[in-house]
């Protein structure tokens, strides 16, 4: 199994999580605040995303990443790669995804009234343990289904959305030019959150439950609460701030991937 995709996808992860960490964190107060924890999970996330995504297509096609612009894989072929590579992910993704948000849902130090109560976790590891401790081991893959849910076929259409985009703008047997490898890369960003929305909203109250000793009989039943406490509108809270994240997080992150690949070929 070939190795250099699963390293250029964890720095290009890395790198697209310094444009994204402003984005994931705007309810807090610093813009970078908590950047060690992110980059140690997501690089990693998105390491076993494009590693899994581009060795499934070598089992499928037969070609390399290098071999891919003269032999153009089908895109059924991308697809299942890209669902492949998305079900994976989930379950490296799944406890720091947990946390992440566990830890964006408390206060803010600074934002808290004078004689208020300490903020429940001190970081990422006090987060996990207390998790471990209160819910057990199941309780840092709570949410996970509805993260399989809403990255499975998510990330089947990220990886079609990128390949047509670069054929479409490409001669054929040519590599993508810098500008549409960006260009490519953040609109699939944009259309795969399109798609992901509403399940990330019901995935992150999943999360939350748990903290709040609220109980969802599972993905169905928190879909139908929250529709009938609040309307259809919240399944795309969010969806601004995700795509407006999207674009240049997934522009950096395809054109250091490319890069990456290209320069070690």
């Amino acid at each position: 199994m070939p190795v250099e995709e699963f390293v250029a996808g964890w720095i290009s992860g890395a790198l697209g999580l310094v444009l994204g960490h402003p984005f994931d964190t705007v309810k807090l107060l610093g813009f970078f605040k908590g950047m060690s924890f992110p980059i140690a999970s997501i690089a990693m996330v998105n390491s076993v995303l494009f590693g899994i995504y581009s060795n499934t297509l070598l089992a499928l096609t037969a070609t390399s990443h290098q071999e891919r612009r003269a032999q153009p894989p089908s895109y059924i072929h991308v697809f299942i790669a890209g669902c492949t590579g998305g079900f994976v992910q989930v379950y490296c993704l799944a406890p720091f995804d947990l946390i992440k948000v566990r830890l964006q849902n408390q206060t803010e130090p600074r934002a808290r009234p004078p004689g208020s109560p300490p903020p429940r976790y001190r970081g990422p590891v006090h987060c996990a343990v207390s998790i471990f401790q209160e819910e057990g081991p199941r309780g840092l893959f709570r949410g996970a289904w509805a993260l399989t849910l809403r990255d499975t076929p998510t990330m089947g259409i990220y990886f079609v959305t990128y390949e047509w985009l670069c054929r479409q703008s490409t001669r054929d047997g040519q590599d993508p030019s810098p500008a549409t490898v960006l260009v490519a890369g953040g609109f699939a960003g944009i259309a795969s959150w399109a798609v992901a929305t509403p399940l990330d909203v019901i995935k992150s109250r999943l999360q939350m439950a748990g903290l709040k000793r609220r109980a969802y009989r599972g993905v169905l039943d928190c879909m139908v609460s929250s529709a009938r406490q609040e309307g259809l509108g919240v399944f795309f809270r969010g969806l601004t701030i995700n795509s407006a994240r999207a674009f240049p997080v997934n522009a950096v992150t395809f054109l250091s991937y490319e890069y990456l690949l290209r320069s070690w070929g």
